[in-house]
Formats: C-alpha cells, structure tokens, sequence
C-alpha cells in the first residue's frame, strides 16, 4: 500500500504541475488511505506538501513574469490569519466525536474527511465545466475590491486550515474577477499565496503536533511529490492540460463521492 502511497504522491505533483491546480486535492486521501494517518495530521502534513510544491510552480511563473506580488501580498494577509488561527486554535477544539445520532456517530477524523470530500467536488466542477471567456480580463494594472477581497481571503484560509487543501480553483476566479488580473497572472499568484498560506498553516501544526510529525516521511513524501510536478511541468510541453482537466474532474468527482460513502455509510 505505500508503494502506492508514494505512486500517487508522484502522480499528484504531475497532475499539478501538467494542469496548474487540482492535483494537491488527493493529497490528503492518499495519506489517509494509503498510508493510514490520522485525517487531523494528514491535513497538517498536506499543508506543508501543498506549500513545498506551490513553490516550485511559482518559482516557474516568476521567472516567466507571470507572478503579481502586490496582489498576492493584498489578498494573503486575511488568508494567513484565517489560516493560522485556525490550525492553531480551532482545529484542537474540535471533540473526537463531533455528534451521534442513534448508532450513527461522527468522529473528528470523519468530518474532516467529508468536508474535504465536498471539497473535492466542488473543485473537480470547477474543473469539469467549459471555461468561461469571461473569465479573461484585459491585461492593466489590478483595480482591488478591498471588502470582497477581505472576505475572500479569509474564507480561503479558514477552509485551507480545515481540510490542508492549497484552495487554487477558489483563489483564482476571486483574483481574476476581485483584482481583474488575467488568468496565466491569476495562477502564478495563486501559487505564491497557497505556497505561504499553507506553510504558515503547518507552522501552528508544528506547535500542535510537534511530537507526532514523522519528519522522515514528510521529507521523502514531499520530494517525490516535487519531482512530479517537475514532471508534469516537463510533460505540459507536450501534452494538453485544457484536454486533461475535464477527465482529471471526473476523477476526483468519483473519489470525493467515494470518500462521503466510506465515511458516512462504510462502516
């Protein structure tokens, strides 16, 4: 099993780094399901995966003067917040056992999973659906909607802390429409703000869990995930991402269904 552990982590950073977002989304389920940890620490570690490999696709877009660091700097300061606060002091409040109702209970572990799952879809919509030409704004100098972007932002980073997901397919719609940057600019800055936001994330997990982070694993985990997106990014040469995003959709619209059952009703 952590053979495919490892397979897929490589497939996620190549996923990544072929359609420029949805592939940090099976991080967490590859780390509870191939690799049994805890969901509560598989969020942590997904942070710090999603962090390092965001990096590395931003550094590619920086070279390539795709990358807007005055917006990235305008919409991350709610989302670090959001995200911090809530690895560091909501997520320890959160009981074992969330609720139960007659045989049925729901533990911690498996809410976490669910919203995650739901998660998932949304992104694999996202993902599935025609892109929009509306979605193209004109090259110009960004024009902030502060409120909108406020609430973006820490929503983003509430969510980000809940489930460790980088949260690219919401950031990059709020940039193109709230800051009117243009989509290849909207994606380079959307890795520059998930690479922080989830390293500042795992930073309140290291307080946390200190004692049950397994730096060993998280070390070989996340190299082989940067050398998928290496990969991928080497492969988007040759390949299409526009052609592999509806398919890659589909995928992760079955898992994260998958994942609600297993939780919920698998039992």
């Amino acid at each position: 099993m952590e053979f495919l552990g490892y397979f897929g982590a490589l497939a996620m950073g190549a996923l990544l780094g072929l359609i420029g977002g949805g592939g940090s989304i099976l991080t967490v389920p590859i780390l509870a399901y191939f690799f049994s940890i805890d969901a509560t620490l598989a969020t942590a570690y997904s942070l710090f995966v999603v962090g390092l490999t965001a990096i590395v696709g931003a550094a590619s877009y920086w070279r390539n003067k795709q990358l807007d660091v005055k917006t990235a700097i305008v919409f991350s300061i709610p989302s670090f917040l959001a995200v911090y606060a809530t690895r560091r002091y909501v997520m320890p409040l959160i009981p074992e056992q969330v609720f139960a109702v007659g045989d049925f209970v729901l533990t911690k572990n498996a809410l976490v999973m669910v919203v995650f799952a739901l998660l998932m879809m949304g992104a694999a919509i996202s993902m599935i659906r025609p892109q929009k030409n509306a979605m193209a704004q004109p090259e110009g100098e960004p024009k902030f909607n502060y409120p909108l972007i406020l609430v973006e932002g820490a929503a983003v980073g509430a969510l980000t802390g809940f489930v460790g997901a980088g949260g690219g397919f919401l950031i990059i719609p709020a940039l193109v429409v709230l800051a009117r940057l243009p989509i290849k600019l909207a994606v380079g800055t959307s890795l520059l703000i998930i690479a922080a936001k989830s390293l500042i994330g795992f930073i309140g997990d290291v307080q946390n869990y200190k004692d049950q982070i397994d730096w060993a694993f998280l070390s070989l985990f996340s190299i082989v995930a940067v050398f998928g997106i290496l990969l991928g990014s080497w492969a988007s040469r040759f390949v299409s991402g526009d052609k592999l995003k509806p398919a890659f959709g589909w995928f992760v619209l079955t898992m994260g269904a998958f994942v609600i059952v297993k939780e919920t009703m698998w039992k």
